[in-house]
């Protein structure tokens, strides 16, 4: 799948404005902007493998399309959601777990570019990854 591989952060897009209706300070917010996040990505079937490395952490996640699993954000945010292909995009739909609001994430491959959206209460920001 077009996913596979290896993606480091090039820039984002209304990042800020993002995390600060996330509840994010504005100190986290300041760390976040600069956090080289790197993603790899493996699909076997509807099975995902994903590693998260950033200036923060690194986690490795495990998760199968459709099935429902749980999930921390780098601020400690709680979230619980499942992962669907739908058309050419990786849609993920979780809820938090602190107050049960929506938060909404597509992942797509647009020419050489990943490109991740995130939408939480009408704030969309993007994400934009370059293989690495």
């Amino acid at each position: 799948m077009t996913f596979n591989g290896t993606w480091k952060v090039d820039r984002s897009e209304n990042y800020d404005k993002f995390m600060e209706e996330m509840g994010v300070n504005v100190v986290k917010r300041k760390l976040a902007a600069h956090d080289n996040l790197k993603i790899t990505i493996q699909q076997d079937g509807d099975k995902f493998n994903v590693k998260e490395s950033s200036t923060f952490r690194s986690i490795e996640i495990n998760f199968t399309l459709g099935v429902t699993y749980e999930y921390s954000l780098a601020d400690g945010t709680e979230l619980s959601g499942a992962w669907v292909i739908e058309g050419d995009k990786l849609v993920g739909t979780f809820a938090r777990k602190d107050n049960g609001k929506q938060l909404r994430t597509n992942r797509v491959i647009t020419g050489d570019e990943l490109v991740q959206t995130y939408v939480y209460e009408g704030v969309e920001a993007k994400r934009i990854f370059k293989r690495a």
